[in-house]
């Protein structure tokens, strides 16, 4: 089946360290840019960072600069989002979208996302 699911998500402690992934199944991930979304509860979805389909261009908010590395694993069809130094403010359901080779600024640009995966931070 045509997939992107994300995982990786669960309960850590401010400060500590997750790695997300986003697993595409039924097609490849070669052509396509993989974005990373964030939703907090009462919250509109916003990007956090994006990875181009040659890996060669990231992009990150300013918000997780230094905290978020993102990355591309071609042989698992996979791309990751480590998230170090966790902060309360990171709770969110994550979510991975494609859109074609180029990030976007613009999410309405990405059509195609998996389901999410919650990260809950909490002291």
């Amino acid at each position: 089946q045509l997939q992107l699911v994300e995982s990786g998500g669960g309960l850590v402690q401010p400060g500590g360290s997750l790695r997300l992934s986003c697993a595409a199944s039924g097609f490849t991930l070669d052509d396509y840019a993989i974005g990373w979304f964030r939703q907090a509860p009462g919250k509109e979805r916003e990007g956090v960072s994006c990875i181009s389909s040659s890996g060669g261009s990231t992009n990150y908010a300013d918000s997780v600069k230094g905290r978020f590395t993102i990355s591309r694993d071609k042989a698992n069809n996979t791309v990751y989002l480590r998230i170090d130094s966790l902060k309360a403010e990171d709770t969110a359901v994550y979510y991975c979208a494609r859109r074609l080779y180029f990030c976007s600024r613009w999410n309405n640009d990405y059509y195609y996302w998996g389901q999410g995966t919650q990260v809950t931070v909490s002291s």
